[in-house]
This record gives structure tokens, sequence and C-alpha cells, in this order.
């Protein structure tokens, strides 16, 4: 499809080794139709920017589609998020929603905002990437499943993070059953089972507890220490709560919520959990008000890393030994671009400018890569924003574009927001959401680019868990 205003000039496909090459130029190919592939979507077709879409899978959403084959979704999850600080820009999530969605009523929020902007339309489904070359002259060639081979002047790399699992090594040889919580679905997959959960984010506190339900013995093994944010401080939201609270420096602000932590919930280790070697703040949220819950209740038994496993029996470092048949390692995801990994460098994490603009090869832009403190979607749709800016300076105001492409090479801000973040691979390229919120807001203004569509001009359609799209479905284009 070629969207909005901006014709095409491709001549046709021309013949190159390797079959039909088309030519799609001036478009930009949008992988994924994901949360950050739909922001995308949006933000260019609302400047009338040519692109095309594609989604290897049927249907939008990605992982948050359960049945999309190798999503990490499952039946227990939820927003780690609240509804009042996760929406799109300009199209909020309906008061009727609870304040963090399942993955189900995420799933549905998506599905609208595709319906709102007449988004779905224009995505080819069922079409995946093989691989990403950039030719010669500057434009890319991308190899499509099936074997079609297209010409596009950027891409936009919206295929997410959460697909390549990081599987650890376990000191030894296991009898049982050992999967990668990227396979877990329901607790159908524990009951009955001695589980042992190794990590300590928010996918592995969700798996242990959802094990202390229907297992025969539900244990948590942690190599180091975490902090455990509740998703309610006071009544409210965690991260309404903290936006709604003073706005003091970086270390102020980990002394005084550190401070509300404990004297409403106690420190990690008085529930047998390992202490944390870092400050609060310091490595990625842990929300969950669970644990803490089955640890007080004796439901999960804490346990520090594990030293040797031999058959059905782990040893752990402090000397204690149970036997499990069921190991699973919730242990997180490597950032993995496979089909362009060449381009993007690291697979833990890409080096990228403000987390989306790639600093070596001018087109390329990845939309799914921030890992922040806060909820993720309006950092997709701000940065989705700044890109489709960006290409229309293209065409339209190319000393702007010039200028943008030396801050691409040049620019190093600071966006630690004072924080000293942890030095793990999972933090590099970590940035603080106060901080990249900034930063961006000053480069929005210095290049005269704005949000499109704008909130209030009668595009915002407030998504509730009925999904009413009567206004949409009955042919009401969204203006921007």
């Amino acid at each position: 499809m070629a969207e909005g205003n901006v014709e095409s000039s491709a001549a046709g496909p021309e013949r190159r080794a390797g079959g039909e090459l088309d030519d799609r130029r001036p478009a930009v190919l949008v992988v994924g139709a994901g949360p950050a592939g739909l922001a995308a979507a949006r933000a260019l077709k609302a400047r009338g920017l040519a692109y095309d879409q594609v989604e290897r899978f049927n249907g939008v959403g990605g992982i948050w589609d359960i049945d999309a084959p190798g999503t990490p979704m499952y039946e227990t999850a939820h927003f780690n998020s609240s509804k009042t600080q996760s929406a799109f820009h300009g199209f909020p999530m309906g008061a009727d929603l609870p304040d963090y969605p399942s993955h189900r009523q995420v799933l549905a929020y998506l599905q609208n905002f595709a319906d709102a902007y007449g988004l779905a339309e224009g995505i080819e489904f069922g079409t995946g990437v093989e691989e990403l070359v950039k030719d010669a002259d500057g434009t890319w060639i991308v190899e499509l499943s099936g074997g079609r081979r297209r010409r596009y002047d950027g891409v936009l790399c919206c295929s997410g993070t959460q697909w390549v699992p990081s599987v650890p090594d376990l000191p030894g040889a296991f009898d049982g059953e050992v999967m990668h919580s990227l396979d877990y679905r329901s607790m159908d997959q524990l009951r009955g089972h001695r589980v042992l959960v190794l990590g300590g984010g928010n996918s592995a506190c969700d798996i242990v507890v959802d094990a202390s339900r229907v297992a025969e013995r539900a244990v948590i093994s942690m190599r180091r220490g975490y902090w455990f944010i509740p998703k309610h401080v006071l009544g409210v939201p965690a991260d309404v709560f903290a936006a709604k609270g003073p706005h003091l420096p970086a270390r102020l602000q980990q002394a005084l919520f550190g401070t509300v932590l404990k004297a409403l919930y106690g420190t990690p280790e008085r529930w047998g959990l390992p202490k944390p070697d870092h400050r609060l703040f310091e490595t990625h949220p842990v929300l969950n008000s669970h644990l803490y819950l089955a640890l007080q209740h004796g439901d999960v038994t804490p346990k520090p890393g594990i030293a040797d496993v031999s058959g059905s029996t782990v040893s752990f470092t402090d000397g204690t030994r149970e036997d499990f048949d069921l190991i699973i390692a919730a242990t997180g995801y490597k950032h993995a671009v496979p089909y362009a990994q060449a381009y993007f460098g690291s697979e833990q994490h890409p080096e990228l400018y403000l987390t989306g603009f790639s600093r070596e090869h001018e087109g390329l832009f990845g939309v799914s890569f921030t890992e922040t403190n806060a909820a993720a979607y309006i950092h997709f749709d701000a940065l989705a924003q700044m890109i489709a800016s960006h290409l229309w300076d293209k065409s339209h105001r190319r000393p702007r574009y010039a200028e943008f492409q030396r801050l691409i090479k040049s620019d190093r801000p600071d966006l630690s927001g004072g924080l000293r973040f942890d030095r793990s691979p999972r933090h590099r390229g970590y940035v603080d959401a106060a901080a990249l919120t900034r930063y961006r807001e000053r480069t929005f203004r210095r290049m005269g680019w704005s949000m499109l569509p704008r909130p209030g001009s009668g595009t915002a359609i407030p998504f509730t868990s009925d999904r009413d799209l009567s206004a949409v479905r009955g042919g009401k284009e969204v203006s921007a």
C-alpha cells in the first residue's frame, strides 16, 4: 500500500540477482503490528507518508495475542503499568477497565486503536521479514517470506524484544523438564509439579505465584536481590502515585519512596529474599503485589542462586537442597533483530539515538527497543512521532532533515536522570523515563515538530471493555 498523499515514484519491478525486486520508494516499511508498529503506522499515516506494513501473524497485537505462535504471553498476565499512564497519545483507556488490564483487554485496546485509525486494512498479515540488506545507494532491500524482495527508502523495525529468550546454563544435569518462561501459558503446566522458578522479574513473580496455587511445591530462586513495588501505593496505581508526587532529585526520590515501601511492606530480606545490592530505581522496576503475600503465607519458598544440579536434586548457594521435576527459567530476553542483526549490533541492546535512530545507518529505525522505568507505549508513540516527523522533513524541509541527521550521529545526551543504573546486560542502554521525556520535548521544540493527531481534534475514541466501535465502523475516517 502507499498511504497518504505521497505518490510512489517506483517505475515497476526490476530484475536483480535472486529474483524480481519491487521498488516501493519513496515508501518505508514498518515491520510488525504490535504496539510499536501500530504507533508507527498512525504517525506515518497522519503525515501522509507512504509506507507498507507487514506482520508475520494473522492479526494485530504482537505479544499481547496469546494465540500468536511464539508469544511469551500467559493466561494470568496483566499490564505492569497502569492504564492511566500507558495509553497512546490521544487514545485513552476507558474508565470501566481495571487499573491494570488483563492481556485480553490490552489486546482489545490495540485492536480498537487499529480500527479507530484505519490501520488494519493496510497491513499485510502472514508476511514476515527474512532479511534486511543495505544497498550501496543507501536504500534498503527487504526479503519477505515466500521469496519476495522489495526496495524501500527506510525501515522501521517494530518487531519487539520478547521473542528470543535468554536461557541460562544450569551447573549440572537435570533429569526433569526445563523450560523458559517464553513457553509458559497456563497453570495447567504447573499442576501437581514440584516447580522451581529462576529469576526475579515480573514474569518470574507471576509464574511462581501461579505455581503456589496448583503445584505441589513452589520455589523461587534469585541470585541477587531486587526491589519489589506493589501495584498500588496508598490506594492508587504506583506509577500514578509517582507521577503525582513531588519532582525531586533522583537521590531524594530513592530515599523518600524507599522509606514509604519499607514502612508499608517491609524489606525484601524480611520475607526471605536476597537484600538488593543496588538502590531503588537502579534496575527495571518489578511491580507485583502477590509475591509478598505468597511468601507471607508460606505458599512460595525463597531460595538464593543455584550451586549445583544433579538428577532431580538442586543444591543452592546457602547449602540447602531440594528435589524438583520442573524448572522454569524466567530469565529475560535478548533484544535481537534476527533479520537485521548486522545493522543493530549487540543482541542485548542496540545502541540507538534517543532509543530509536540508527547512528550508523541512515533510514534504519527501531520503535520497540526502549528500555525504561515507566510505561512503554507512550515512549513508543512519541518515538514513532519523531521518526515520522524526521521522514516528513526529508521530503519537505531538507535543512531540518540534515540538522537532525547531524544530531543522530553526534549528540549523546545523558538520559540517566541522575540514576546509576545497574551494569547488568539487561540495563545496557537503559534510560530514565523522565529524562527521556524532557529531552524529547526539547527536541520537538527545536525541530518544530508536533504530535499528530492532536488530542481534542475529534480523533480520540476512549477504549471501553465492550469495544463499541460503531463510530469508526460506520465509515467515519479519523483525521490527522
